[in-house]
């Protein structure tokens, strides 16, 4: 059975959407940051990233990773393109050129966006984006992200989705990014097409049946 390593508030997210638009069946396995834990070597610490058991599934330490009947395969992105060309169907690439599409999407994401548009969501998180200097910290990194979001912008005029026309993992891969920017509803509304593919694609049962499962949890 295919087991998934990690808590829902993390990249995995992404595992976990994809896993419930594939119907997928499979094990969770929580998996806790060490950084939110005050002891995580502690005895009674719960099986967290640095935890001996967890480190020799992945010595990197990090969430998400899969055992798929025994198959070890770490990062996000990865994990996702794996599974649904493993299952196939309308999520898959259906030919080469797609594949490749779907790649550049994900990687164009964790290149491009991933990196500034986390930190508009920490500030969001941090409830630092309602004050002055929240604020203008959010906007010196939604400068950085004008170009690649003008960029998904023009596609998003043109295309409902990332690839072919339909919803894919390309998708998956690319809004559990861009969502991170969400909560700087100025940047989103300079990008209306952009705004609205990401309400399309969250709109769906499994990302709502995902988010919900995130905020369930405790940690």
């Amino acid at each position: 059975m295919l087991k998934i390593y990690g808590v829902h508030r993390s990249r995995a997210t992404r595992v976990y959407w994809l896993a419930g638009e594939l119907g997928l069946t499979y094990e969770k396995i929580p998996v806790l940051q060490a950084y939110k834990l005050a002891d995580p070597m502690a005895a009674d610490a719960p099986l967290n990233t640095r935890t001996p058991a967890f480190l020799a599934i992945n010595p990197m330490g990090a969430i998400p990773s899969i055992d798929d009947d025994g198959l070890k395969l770490h990062e996000s992105l990865a994990i996702t393109l794996y599974l649904a060309k493993k299952h196939g169907g309308p999520l898959a690439p259906q030919n080469l050129a797609e594949d490749a599409q779907m790649v550049q999407w994900s990687l164009f994401a964790a290149t491009e966006i991933e990196s500034n548009a986390l930190k508009i969501s920490q500030l969001n998180a941090e409830g630092r984006l309602s004050t002055e200097a929240g604020a203008q910290e959010a906007q010196a990194h939604a400068r950085l992200l004008k170009r690649p979001f003008g960029v998904l912008e023009k596609h998003f005029s043109d295309h409902a989705y990332a690839v072919a026309e339909r919803f894919t993992v390309g998708d998956i891969n690319l809004a559990e990014v861009v969502r991170y920017a969400q909560p700087l509803t100025s940047l989103m509304d300079a990008h209306p097409h952009v705004r609205d593919w990401l309400v399309r694609c969250q709109a769906r049962p499994a990302f709502k049946a995902m988010w919900q499962a995130r905020l369930d949890e405790k940690e």
